[in-house]
């Protein structure tokens, strides 16, 4: 027999019956949702108080509040938490505002001896310096409230991100130059004359490349075991080598010379190197960036032997990405040198050189596309290789 209570009863349509049998069956809906939505339906159906709490395993006051609370606002509203007020926030926004202008400095400043913030460290220095600073709520600070407030207002003062200040002058006139070659490289490859008297080349010298021996032999992948190769990690020094090379960007085919540096000297090795593998007829043009080696006295001088026969298109001081060469060289490093090893120097070279013959049978021609719409018509001729002292003078 139905339990008689002097509650109002619970009043539903079709639509809400059906709404709350769907929530108290559903595998997705919260728990607390699932569970007022069979509350309300046991208490629909006739289900006394006492009963209703010892099926969910709960107390009455828990099941008098949710259908008072159904009653009065409807019941598919009820299954909802009701939005409180909350404890009032202990730290103003005065305060967050001081906490967030400290991490916009150093720490220097505030007399410490890191050149990076850390969460912990502005706590820290909020700490100690609240008080005489009128924001006495930042006495308990503590990172994780700092990490908090940090992220609220992107900033991230633990981090840092690079730069880099144009600092030539002339730049959007050397890039125009280099776009320039660029656009005369399309033209003669649409035109494929093979009596042209330009040969086009991107050179520059990649330092530092080191020759590395393993004290022990690499171990092989093993099928189930080891996925990968396994190296240890101590290995032996022989030095460092320095590749030079350019790439005709009319044919693809990379000249290149290894040497232990790369000086004035080294570089008149190669630009004799280039001399001999082109025809007397050819004017080399050479995109490079301002090394001292490619303006120095010593390469002037052998310039002036070779009148009209180079000419040195200069790119921009740090914009090293214009020339195309450095694609070549940052192909080189995630491929052939990648975790290389070597007996000796000799042998690195020698691994070098092989590849590049290796490529030099089936060379792949590059063409720069990037901000090629912007180059702007030559006014003036570019500078020669003999000019390279009126280069090195501005």
């Amino acid at each position: 027999m139905p339990f008689q209570s002097t509650r109002p009863k619970l009043t539903l349509n079709e639509d809400e019956l059906k709404t709350l049998s769907i929530i108290s069956k559903s595998r997705t809906e919260s728990s607390g949702r699932v569970e007022r939505a069979k509350i309300l339906l046991e208490y629909y159906s006739g289900s006394n108080i006492s009963e209703i709490a010892r099926n969910h395993n709960t107390n009455r006051p828990k099941i008098d509040l949710q259908i008072d609370k159904a009653l009065q606002m409807g019941a598919v509203p009820s299954l909802d938490d009701i939005q409180r007020a909350g404890r009032s926030a202990a730290i103003t926004d005065d305060a967050k505002t001081w906490l967030i202008s400290m991490a916009c400095t150093k720490p220097t400043d505030y007399g410490y001896n890191h050149e990076m913030w850390t969460t912990a460290l502005i706590a820290e220095c909020a700490r100690e310096r609240c008080e005489k600073s009128g924001h006495p709520s930042l006495r308990q600070l503590s990172r994780g409230t700092v990490s908090k407030i940090l992220t609220a207002n992107v900033i991230k003062p633990h981090k840092m991100q690079y730069y880099l200040v144009r600092k030539d002058p002339e730049y959007e006139e050397k890039m125009n130059q280099v776009l320039l070659v660029y656009r005369e490289v399309m033209v003669a490859s649409a035109k494929d004359d093979p009596d042209a008297l330009v040969a086009y080349i991107s050179y520059d010298e990649k330092p530092g490349i080191q020759a590395l021996e393993n004290i022990a032999p690499d171990l092989a992948p093993v099928p189930g075991k080891h996925p990968t190769v396994s190296r240890d990690y101590e290995y032996k020094r022989h030095g460092t080598l320095s590749l030079l090379a350019g790439i005709d960007l009319l044919t693809g085919i990379i000249t290149a010379t290894i040497e232990n540096r790369h000086r004035s000297i080294e570089f008149i090795g190669f630009l004799k190197k280039l001399d001999l593998a082109y025809p007397e007829t050819h004017k080399l043009k050479m995109i490079l960036d301002n090394h001292s080696a490619h303006i120095s006295k010593e390469t002037r001088k052998y310039l002036a032997t070779r009148p009209n026969r180079f000419e040195f298109i200069f790119t921009p001081t740090h914009a090293s990405w214009l020339n195309i060469v450095e694609t070549f060289f940052g192909k080189l490093a995630r491929t052939m040198l990648r975790g290389i090893r070597v007996r000796t120097k000799e042998e690195l070279k020698k691994r070098i050189l092989g590849h590049i013959d290796y490529l030099n049978e089936s060379p792949v021609v590059f063409r720069w596309k990037y901000k090629m719409d912007i180059v702007k018509p030559a006014e003036d001729e570019c500078t020669s290789g003999e000019s390279g002292t009126e280069a090195e003078d501005e």
